[in-house]
C-alpha cells in the first residue's frame, strides 16, 4: 500500500514553512526599502546582507549537530518563536537614528538561527516521509518557497508602501509565531543520545565522524555535494549576475522588463518543482547526469543569440526563454540531488550532512557572484564570450558525471533487492 505524501506531520511542517518564508521575505523586502529611503544607498543594505550570512555559513556545521542531538521539533518551535520576539524588539527600538545598527543586528541574528534552522528542517523531511515520498516532499517544499518568493515581495511592497515598516514587520512576527504555533502539534520520534564529554568535545567527536562518513563510507554522498556546488555555481552567476546585468545594461531594457522577466524565472522554478514530483517514479539516477548536460545546453542559446544579427526584444525573448529552462532544470536536479542525500544518510548523520549541503551553496554563491561579476564586465560588449563557454563547461560536466550517477543507480538497486 502507497504511504500517503500529505500526513499530519508534514502537512504541518508545509503550513509551518508556507508562513516562515512569507514573513521572511515580505520582512527583507521591507528593511530594504526601509534602508534605501534612509540612506539612498542600496549598497548598503547588499553589504549588510553579505555581512550577515557569515555566521550562517560558520554556524550551519554546529546548526547540523544540534538537529541530530536534540528533539527536532523543538529545535523548529524555539527558533521561530526566537525569530519572532528577535523582530518584535527590532520594531519596538527601531527610528531613523539607530535604523542601520538596528537593522544589521536584527540579519545577524536571523541569519545565526537560520544557520540552525536550515539543517533541522532538512533533516525532518526523511524522518516524516519515505521512498519516493522523500523526492516529492522536497518538491513541495520547493514549490512552497518559490511560491512564497513570487508573492511575498509584491504583497510586502505594497504594504509597505501604504502602511510603512513597523507594520510589515508585526505582519512578518505574526508569521513566525504562526509557525511555532503549527510546528507544536509535530510529532517525531526522539531518542535522547548519551552524551560522553563536554559540548566541545561531543561536537568534534560528531564533526569528525560525520565527515569520515561522507568522504570514506559514502563517498557517492561527497561526490554529490562537489556536483551540487558545481552546478549552483555557474548557475547562481550567470543568474544573479549575468541576467540583470544583460536585460538592464547590455539590452538597455527598463524595471518593467526586469520585472517581467524575474516573475518567469520564479514561475519556472515553480514548474521545475512541480515535474521533480511528478518524475519521482519515472526519472532514474543515471538520466541526472543527462539533466547536467541539459543545464549547460539552455545557457547555450542565450550566447549564440547575441552573435545573431537580431534586434533587442529578440535578444531579450531568447535569453528569458533560456534562462527559465535553466532554472526549472536546476530546480529538479536539486531537488532529487539533496532528495538522494537524504535517502543514503542514516538519521544520526541525517542533520549534520544537510548542513554541509546548506554551507557549501552557501559558500559557493558568492564566489560564482564575483567570479561573473568579472567576467560580464570584461565581457561587456560580448556577453556571448562568457555564456557559451559556461553552456559547454556545465555540459562536459553533465556528461563526465554519468558513470558516477550509473554506478549510484547499481548501488540503489542492490539495497533495493
Amino acid at each position: 500500500m502507497r504511504e500517503r505524501l500529505f500526513t499530519k506531520n508534514f502537512t504541518l511542517l508545509i503550513l509551518g514553512q508556507l508562513t516562515s518564508l512569507f514573513g521572511n521575505f515580505i520582512l527583507k523586502l521591507a528593511l530594504s526599502m526601509y534602508v534605501l529611503d534612509v540612506t539612498g544607498s542600496a549598497a548598503i543594505f547588499a553589504g549588510i546582507l553579505s555581512a550577515a550570512t557569515i555566521p550562517t555559513i560558520f554556524l550551519s556545521p554546529l546548526g547540523g549537530i544540534l538537529a541530530d542531538r536534540a528533539n527536532r521539533r523543538n529545535i523548529m518551535v524555539a527558533l521561530d518563536a526566537l525569530t519572532g520576539v528577535s523582530v518584535l524588539c527590532a520594531a519596538v527600538f527601531l527610528s531613523e537614528n539607530n535604523a542601520i545598527v538596528v537593522i544589521s543586528t536584527l540579519l545577524i541574528i536571523l541569519s545565526v538561527l537560520s544557520a540552525f534552522e536550515t539543517p533541522t528542517v532538512q533533516a525532518c523531511i526523511p524522518t516524516m516521509l519515505q521512498g519516493d515520498n522523500i523526492m516529492k516532499g522536497n518538491a513541495v517544499v520547493n514549490q512552497v518557497a518559490s511560491l512564497s518568493y513570487l508573492i511575498a515581495p509584491v504583497l510586502g511592497g505594497v504594504l509597505y508602501a501604504m502602511l510603512g515598516l513597523k507594520p510589515v514587520t508585526y505582519a512578518s512576527i505574526v508569521c513566525f509565531f504562526i509557525t511555532a504555533l503549527f510546528e507544536c502539534f509535530i510529532k517525531l520520534n526522539y531518542k535522547r543520545n548519551k552524551n560522553q564529554g563536554g559540548v566541545f568535545q561531543i561536537a568534534r567527536q560528531d564533526f569528525l565522524s560525520s565527515i569520515q562518513y561522507i568522504s570514506k563510507e559514502q563517498t557517492s554522498i561527497s561526490k554529490m555535494l562537489l556536483l551540487t556546488a558545481l552546478s549552483r555555481f555557474f548557475v547562481m552567476g550567470i543568474t544573479i549576475v549575468g541576467f540583470p546585468f544583460i536585460v538592464r545594461t547590455v539590452l538597455g531594457f527598463n524595471a518593467t522588463y526586469y520585472g517581467a522577466a524575474e516573475s518567469a524565472l520564479a514561475v519556472a522554478t515553480i514548474l521545475g518543482s512541480i515535474a521533480a514530483g511528478v518524475l519521482t517514479e519515472k526519472l532514474k539516477i543515471h538520466k541526472l547526469s543527462v539533466l547536467l548536460a541539459a543545464l549547460g545546453i539552455f545557457i547555450i542559446p542565450a550566447g549564440i543569440v547575441f552573435i545573431l544579427p537580431v534586434n533587442a526584444i529578440i535578444k531579450y525573448g531568447v535569453t528569458v526563454v533560456s534562462f527559465c529552462g535553466m532554472q526549472a532544470v536546476i530546480s529538479i536536479f536539486s531537488i532529487f540531488a539533496v532528495s538522494l542525500i537524504q535517502q543514503r544518510t542514516p538519521n544520526h548523520f541525517i542533520g549534520k550532512v544537510m548542513a554541509y549541503t546548506s554551507t557549501i551553496t552557501l559558500c559557493v554563491q558568492p564566489i560564482g557572484q564575483i567570479v561573473y561579476g568579472f567576467l560580464f564586465d570584461r565581457f561587456h560588449s560580448a556577453v556571448y564570450f562568457v555564456l557559451i563557454p559556461t553552456g559547454i563547461i556545465v555540459c562536459f560536466v553533465g556528461l563526465s558525471a554519468m558513470s558516477f550517477f550509473r554506478d549510484m543507480e547499481k548501488e540503489q538497486q542492490e539495497v533495493s533487492a
